[in-house]
């Protein structure tokens, strides 16, 4: 007779899950034996935070929910920064965690905790299962839920009791495609009387731009409208790069230069704009208007208010979208004109070869050992900023940044889970020092998967971010600084490979190296941060006067 265990792994085996991530506990041994027995590969991590950022990871690269597990209490705890990111950054995720007992309580309260109430608010389901017989259809639930828009993270505590208990056979519950409806005739109707009636359109995708059913009917909506596109940081590469329409990303809320051309813009068509990003740019009065494309209604927020909502499957409504407008734009490119400003702007000082080099540089340099499909996973720093500016994108989901939660520690997690489902593709993880140190015991996970991976680490022995804001502020340089350890030792101590760049024209030949060389490696270049108040804020500052001095 199968155990609540078997019937839990064999439900996951149903859902065609192929990997699970976790540090697996004393509560959790049943299902371990399951696993093992199963199809099913187990992939130890360090820290069950990592194990998280990986499963989500999963999600947000496949649609698909990615699935970690964990013991009870402490264990489980550390899952909650993963879920959150998860949940923030729309990413489809099942958490598996054990717990004591329900039946008898031999060990009393011991390890504890309210799991499932302590998740509730991070997730879009959190429940305990109680019955060997209701595993296959929670289960079946759980998927349908996590993945179902807007997608997200759902948590089942499966009891060690209930887990070892034996059951009669219970069938498996089928899956069946749910198809999203498109958009209401009479919305797609008012959104195309906007855009026909339009001076200076502006196209803005966003977050949800990035799913994977997303991407043909938005390259198909650019195409046939020719109007001009800018994107949220979390919506780069959702559009063809090779348009010509590209206007730039919108790495600040306002004043930078690719809000030239929002500000002047009459009517913005938001696709995929998710208010969890941090505001691309912000609604006010006398601003333009904007329409709402996505697959969940708008978030109504102080800084975003569309006055026209097209709410349905984004890629066959935009179809259908575009059938009303083709041919019908004279106006379309009216801001083209300042395409060539913005980004000759954006690119200033990218060969500039001072050491230790810019962000500008290391972005530039970066792009030319990345071909279209390689994959740049950021961790959470000040570079993130600059590569979400100046890092061209061709190819959706090509630069994995968090623009929600904007946690730290999840970049080398992200890159491995992207090096695991694509070993042909060249990914390099990308971390500061402070947000590297935060899950680099992950390293050894990364060596002892075999996986092809190479880690740049920004060094400037600070929390650079923080650190920049307080002078921005004109509070003194206090209390956001650190040492490190010699990263070329700690990298070769997992059985990685390290390399310390010693020049800024030595970047791009090291990476070369290292990528041609596959395996691990970690790379440690130092930074140069001065440009940081240089360009994002005395220029900017500057550039908001020329314009105040002009009106």
């Amino acid at each position: 007779m199968p155990k609540g265990s078997d019937l839990l792994v064999a439900a996951l085996e149903n859902e065609g899950v192929d990997r699970i991530f976790g540090v697996p506990g004393e509560e959790n041994l049943d299902v371990v034996e399951s696993l093992r027995k199963s199809s099913i590969q187990l992939i130890l991590t360090r820290h069950e935070q990592a194990a998280a950022f990986m499963a989500a990871t999963y999600g947000r690269l496949t649609g698909k929910p990615g699935v970690c597990i964990t013991t009870l209490g402490p264990g489980a705890l550390n899952l909650a920064t993963g879920a959150a990111y998860a949940l923030l950054g729309a990413m489809p995720m099942v958490m598996l965690t054990g717990q004591k007992g329900i039946m008898s309580s031999r060990q009393a309260k011991f390890q504890i905790v309210d799991v499932v109430g302590t998740f509730k608010p991070l997730t879009k389901l959190s429940l305990q299962i109680v019955s060997t017989s209701t595993i296959p259809t929670l289960v079946r639930d759980a998927f349908r839920i996590a993945t179902q828009e807007r997608p997200g993270p759902v948590l089942l505590e499966l009891p060690e009791d209930i887990a070892g208990e034996e059951s009669e056979p219970v069938a498996m519950v089928a899956q069946h495609p749910i198809e999203i409806p498109v958009a209401h005739r009479a919305s797609l109707d008012r959104a195309a009387e906007m855009i026909l009636k339009a001076k200076r359109p502006l196209i803005m995708l966003g977050a949800a731009a990035s799913r994977p059913r997303s991407t043909t009917g938005i390259a198909g909506f650019v195409r046939r409208t020719q109007i001009p596109f800018f994107t949220t940081q979390m919506g780069k590469g959702t559009a063809p790069g090779g348009t010509k329409l590209y206007m730039g990303t919108a790495a600040l809320s306002e004043r930078d230069y690719v809000h030239e051309a929002i500000d002047r813009a009459d009517l913005i068509i938001a696709i995929g704009h998710d208010t969890i990003e941090k505001p691309p740019f912000i609604m006010g009065p006398g601003g333009p208007q904007v329409i709402h494309v996505s697959y969940t209604p708008a978030n109504v927020e102080q800084v975003y208010y569309p006055q026209c909502e097209v709410v349905g499957d984004v890629g066959p409504s935009l179809e259908l979208l575009a059938d009303r407008l083709e041919g019908r734009l004279p106006n379309a490119g009216a801001l083209l004109s300042l395409r060539d400003g913005i980004l000759n702007r954006i690119a200033d000082r990218a060969t500039e070869a001072r050491w230790p080099p810019t962000p500008q540089r290391i972005v530039h340099d970066v792009r030319q050992v990345m071909p279209e499909n390689g994959i740049v996973a950021l961790d959470n720093g000040m570079y993130k900023i600059w590569f979400a500016r100046n890092y061209r994108t061709l190819v959706a989901n090509t630069l994995l940044l968090d623009n929600a939660l904007a946690t730290m520690g999840a970049g080398l997690p992200s890159a491995m889970m992207a090096a695991m489902l694509y070993p042909e593709r060249r990914v390099l993880a990308v971390c500061g020092d402070g947000g590297f140190m935060m899950n680099s015991q992950e390293m050894e996970t990364a060596v002892r998967l075999k996986l092809n991976l190479v880690v740049l680490v920004l060094e400037d022995s600070a929390y650079g971010m923080i650190r920049w804001k307080q002078a921005v502020d004109r509070f003194p340089d206090f209390g956001l600084t650190f040492g490190n350890p010699d990263f070329v030792r700690y990298a070769e101590s997992y059985g990685a490979k390290g390399a310390r760049i010693e020049s800024t024209e030595a970047i791009i030949p090291t990476l070369e190296r290292a990528f041609a060389a596959g395996g691990v490696h970690l790379v440690v270049l130092p930074i140069d941060y001065s440009e940081n108040i240089r360009v994002l804020v005395d220029e900017l500052r500057e550039k908001v006067k020329r314009v105040d001095q002009a009106d």
